[in-house]
């Protein structure tokens, strides 16, 4: 279990993280991670927020302690899986989610996670499944006849779903020799010990010819559904969205393997307002890319727009999900920040749907009721959910501040005070509570300042004047050295000490005792020495 030191750290990295203050929340856990180096949730956290920066090495680091401190964790191989991912290495990401739904079977995300690795390795390994294969294959004059056989089509569209099928047409010389162009490697398809024709006699070298222009390979009914594609866009564009639709469904009924076609439609569904239809639409989309090994960057098209959709219905958590995925697929620099622009809302209405004065005043006074108690560290969780209720009602800092200076938490409970008289600059408890602080802290010249603000809001005030008399007998006790030091951390002897004008004066003083008549006939210079005299730093006599 965390130390409540490191807990806290944890608790305000992860307020950072959620509030897309990413380096914050770096150092917050790398501070937890001093205190308790073994905590696996701490480096896990960190991990995460170093792939919110995008650096990945260093969130594969962590991701690695992670499983190291606690090898029987889900979640760390979560880490480990996703931080892989993000720097290409797809095999090992497989392993790592593989190895975490061993221990937690049942995760969604472990799951999810697995699902895209595997997709994003098995087209890396197969390289009939090249979103631009086509393309290779017409530029190519040794390939380029191919194009207009159906049955060779057919096969690049089976070895493009299924790379293992490749040892079924090996005797194919048209899929061997179209492998040697996407691989860059020449085929030679003669068998050994084949009497081979002569080379032909070298001749001079011809002048280079021009490229020929490259081939349409479209069919007639790939021709059809993108001028049926062309229809749909200018009715979409004017708004005429049922003339829109079937456009696009003559489209689809022509050429049902391209994703594009569906997503214009869900376009138009978007703009309709039709959100069920939308969402339908893009998850058809997706599932016919992904049938036929269409790019990442379409992939993520039909995600971003199922996020857009969940904006409209105001369903956060769903659109960070959608737009997750789609990072997944291609790094989108406007769409990362989209993510962390609605965690930050998301977070931000959190935040105001739970508050409740009524219900912060119960916890007030329950943590009221255990700090009569002595139950100092109980008092101060019900302060906190009473200020997560009422973050600025001034008597809930006030009140933990108490609790805080009970537990020796000084500087806490000095930034809680300081926060109550930021809500409320008249609150003289926080500045009698603050005086007995800096006496603790034997900060005497401090001390003495908010006792002085203190009586000028409440002249009085009974206990201020005592806090007054309380310094100055512990200053008359103090050595010289001791009241000078002290005096030092005064801002206001600082601000004196520091005047260009004073130390003229400082120095005119040392060289002519008698200058201090003079100047003493000036009230602010009067008022000034008087206050170095009372610190010590000045001698008169």
């Amino acid at each position: 279990m965390a130390s409540s030191e490191a807990a806290a750290l944890k608790d305000a990295g992860n307020a950072a993280l959620n509030a897309g203050n990413f380096a914050e929340a770096v150092e917050r856990y790398t501070e937890a991670i001093a205190i308790e180096p073994t905590n696996h949730v701490f480096h896990s956290n960190r991990s995460a927020a170093y792939a919110k920066m995008a650096e990945y090495e260093k969130a594969l680091v962590d991701a690695k302690q992670t499983t190291t401190l606690k090898p029987d964790w889900g979640k760390g191989y979560g880490r480990l899986g996703a931080a892989l991912c993000y720097l290409n290495r797809y095999e090992e990401a497989v392993e790592a989610y593989e190895e975490g739904l061993k221990h937690d079977p049942d995760s969604a995300q472990l799951q999810s996670g697995l699902k895209e690795a595997q997709s994003v390795e098995q087209k890396q390994a197969n390289p009939f499944a090249d979103p631009n294969l086509l393309q290779k294959i017409a530029a190519n004059p040794q390939t380029r006849e191919f194009l207009k056989d159906p049955t060779y089509m057919q096969k690049l569209k089976e070895l493009a779903s299924d790379s293992s099928k490749l040892g079924e047409s090996i005797k194919d010389q048209r899929i061997m020799k179209t492998l040697g162009v996407i691989l860059g490697i020449p085929m030679d398809f003669a068998q050994p010990g084949a009497n081979r024709p002569p080379s032909p006699p070298k001749s001079k070298a011809k002048e280079p010819e021009p490229e020929p222009e490259p081939m349409d390979t479209k069919t007639d009914e790939q021709t059809k559904a993108l001028s049926e594609k062309a229809l749909g866009n200018e009715c979409y564009k004017r708004r005429e969205f049922d003339a829109a639709h079937l456009h696009y469904n003559a489209a689809i009924a022509l050429e049902p393997d391209n994703m594009m076609f569906i997503l214009n439609k869900s376009a138009v569904f978007f703009e309709e307002q039709k959100w069920d239809e939308c969402l339908e639409a893009c998850q058809k989309a997706i599932e016919v890319g992904r049938a036929n090994s269409a790019d990442y960057a379409l992939i993520a098209k039909p995600l971003v727009r199922m996020g857009n959709v969940h904006v409209k219905r105001n369903d956060l958590a769903s659109a960070i999900a959608s737009y997750e995925r789609s990072l997944v697929e291609n790094r989108d620099s406007n769409i990362a920040k989209k993510v962390n622009a609605l965690k930050k809302r998301m977070k931000e209405e959190e935040i105001l749907s739970y508050r409740d004065p009524v219900k912060s005043e119960e916890s007030r006074e329950e943590g009221n009721k255990k700090f009569r108690k002595g139950k100092f560290a109980d008092a101060v969780k019900e302060y906190d959910e009473a200020l997560k209720r009422d973050p600025d009602n001034a008597k809930v800092y006030s009140n933990r501040a108490a609790c805080l200076t009970k537990l020796a938490s000084f500087p806490e409970a000095l930034k809680d005070l300081d926060k109550c008289l930021e809500i409320d600059p008249t609150f003289t408890k926080a500045y009698l509570r603050k005086g007995k602080i800096h006496i603790m802290m034997k900060d005497i010249t401090q001390a003495s300042t908010v006792y002085e603000k203190a009586r000028s809001i409440d002249p009085n005030c009974e206990e201020a004047l005592q806090g007054l008399m309380e310094c100055r007998r512990l200053t008359q006790n103090l050595t010289p050295e001791e009241r000078r030091a002290n005096a030092l951390k005064d801002p206001t002897v600082q601000e004196i000490i520091k005047d260009p004008a004073m130390q003229a004066i400082l120095e005119q003083m040392k060289d002519n005792p008698d200058a201090a008549r003079t100047h003493l006939k000036n009230s602010a210079i009067a008022a000034k020495l008087a206050k170095l005299v009372e610190a010590g730093i000045v001698e008169m006599r």
